[in-house]
């Protein structure tokens, strides 16, 4: 039997200076807890998987409603792995995130990385909508199939709306099912590993960033709007999560200097 579940969270300030979860619901697989924050403003919630999901044919969706002000992050326990199921003529699974963050409003949406299970097939969707000076830190990363085997077929799409307005829709397809041409040289050049980064912050507005080179396998782009888009490929997961990781420590650097000076 295939899984249909979702999971939902909402965040607003509590008055004394945090955030507080009104909401927090999980659902199926997709198991939502609150974990400690080092950092007092904000709210931490880690997905915690509860059963192997998605399977060929699931539907899993997260709903999370960051409301004005407050300040949430969001990560995960362990990585998500797409797997075949047990019937080869089963549909693609779906997992979509869907979220929105207010006025003032701050959201850190960091999860582990998507795993494409040789035989499996999942479109995955993550759609986001902010407010005019709301701030979003968010990282995907897929890496295609498991130690020693082929990946799965995975389509993956993210667009994000500011103040109602297109910021970026970016759509990406790999393995069985993809265009030609999504393994070679131009695209992924061998590497199995792919990950973005998307910082979007008003102060963007007054000081855009130029775009450039991050290393040899990695870019950053500007967007049409007050944000910044890190695009980067690797060989294997480790990898891939440190070029992702220097580079949001040295965006967040910069941010943090441009407010205190």
């Amino acid at each position: 039997m295939n899984v249909r579940a979702t999971a939902r969270l909402r965040a607003e300030p509590d008055g004394r200076g945090g955030t507080a979860l009104p909401v927090l619901v999980s659902d199926g697989p997709l198991a939502l807890r609150r974990t400690r924050s080092p950092h007092t403003a904000y709210a931490r919630v880690t997905v915690v998987g509860a059963m192997s999901a998605p399977l060929n044919g699931d539907r899993l969706t997260i709903e999370a409603d960051i409301a004005d002000g407050a300040r949430l992050t969001v990560d995960a326990a362990a990585a998500t792995v797409a797997l075949p199921g047990p019937r080869e003529d089963t549909e693609p699974s779906t997992y979509t995130v869907d979220l929105g963050v207010g006025e003032g409003a701050v959201l850190h949406w960091l999860p582990e990385q998507l795993v494409s299970a040789h035989g499996s097939h999942l479109h995955q969707a993550t759609r986001v909508r902010l407010a005019p000076t709301a701030r979003l830190l968010l990282r995907e990363e897929q890496i295609l199939g498991r130690h020693g085997e082929p990946t799965g077929g995975l389509t993956t799409r993210l667009t994000v709306h500011r103040a109602s307005r297109p910021l970026l829709d970016q759509r990406l397809a790999y393995g069985p099912g993809a265009p030609a041409g999504w393994d070679g040289p131009a695209v992924l050049g061998g590497h199995r590993a792919v990950g973005q980064l998307l910082l979007a912050d008003p102060a963007f507005e007054d000081a855009p960033l130029p775009a450039r080179l991050l290393g040899p396998t990695a870019a950053l782009t500007p967007l049409a709007g007050p944000a910044v888009l890190v695009t980067a490929v690797a060989a294997d997961a480790r990898l891939l999560r440190g070029i992702l990781d220097d580079a949001m420590r040295e965006l967040l650097d910069g941010l943090r200097t441009d407010h205190t000076g």
